[in-house]
């Protein structure tokens, strides 16, 4: 694809969604915010930055999708500050514009992967050699996704969600189906406010009891064969309040868990998206174009995804 500006360096990031294979609050931090216990996975399904080097210092955002807010308070171009305070030069400036294909308010980390893909992007664009570690350390204050969307792939996260420990194998061979309804979105604070409300009593008090929730989840095999055969559903805590208060997902859920050759579904995040995994990516298409129909009826959305071992890419042109 031929650059807006022939004279001026550009690239494209690609920002993968996520999905929660485990999603656990544990309680509240001395911080106020969540304690939480998670393994996210990074998909097929994403957005593209295409990043144009700009010599007038501005930096401005233009995108395909008319709900998305061009200002300060968008996470890309909150991210494209913080970088550029980081290094200390002003002069830096980049046109970024943003194909979005992530459902927005869709529990994929849709607006914090773009942030992520402005990160490596511009760290690329701009020369200013920063490792991926000093970019994850940095994203963190912006957002509590953004350093697993760098990097990506299968990992446990806790904390917020910004403490990441890698999984050390590299299978990523299952294949997902992805539906969501495109006029709902759930609320995140929303959510965890509820789930406190409702389960605030059993929430666990201090950093000890943490570690060894944590322990549990790290003694746990996640590698992909070991979700048919040693789990019967995927544990995401904050789906027994989401699926209650919003149909959209209970008939989402129900769709999923009667097709055919689907492993285990659940709903991803704090929803509306909920997903069905199978065996790979083929079977996966392969029962999404054959029920089709069923999720038009239905009003949703839906994706044949596969999972990735990595988060941002770079290249030169859209695909």
């Amino acid at each position: 694809m031929v650059p807006s500006k022939a004279n001026k360096d550009f690239l494209i990031a690609e920002a993968h969604a996520k999905i929660n294979l485990h999603l656990e609050v544990l309680g509240i931090r001395t911080d106020g915010f969540h304690e939480l216990a998670m393994v996210m996975q990074s998909i097929s399904l994403s957005d593209q930055l295409k990043m144009i080097e700009s010599s007038d210092n501005n930096i401005t955002l233009k995108s395909n999708n008319k709900e998305i807010s061009n200002g300060e308070d968008n996470l890309i171009i909150r991210a494209a500050h913080l970088l550029r305070n980081k290094v200390g030069n002003k002069q830096l400036g980049v046109d970024i514009e943003l194909k979005k294909n992530i459902p927005i308010g869709a529990g994929l980390a849709g607006g914090s992967t773009d942030a992520a893909a402005t990160f490596v992007g511009l760290n690329k664009l701009w020369k200013l050699n920063l490792k991926i570690e000093e970019l994850e350390n940095l994203s963190k204050e912006i957002g509590s996704d953004i350093p697993f969307c760098i990097s990506g792939g299968r990992q446990i996260c806790f904390g917020r969600g910004e403490i990441l420990e890698k999984l050390k194998y590299d299978r990523f061979d299952l294949g997902l189906i992805l539906v969501k309804d495109p006029l709902i979105q759930v609320s995140t604070p929303v959510a965890y406010k509820t789930y406190k409300e409702q389960y605030g009593d059993s929430y666990l008090e201090d950093d000890c009891d943490f570690e060894i929730k944590r322990n549990f989840i790290r003694s746990n095999d996640w590698s992909d064969q070991s979700l048919f055969d040693n789990r019967k559903e995927i544990i995401n805590d904050l789906q027994k309040i989401v699926r209650p208060m919003t149909p959209e997902v209970e008939k989402s859920l129900n769709i999923l868990s009667r097709l055919p050759y689907s492993r285990l579904v659940s709903m991803s995040g704090s929803g509306p998206s909920c997903f069905a995994l199978f065996q790979n990516y083929d079977q996966a298409n392969k029962v999404l174009k054959e029920h089709v129909n069923e999720f038009e009826r239905a009003g949703l959305s839906a994706w044949a995804c596969s999972m990735m071992s990595h988060g941002v890419e770079l290249r030169n042109e859209f695909t």
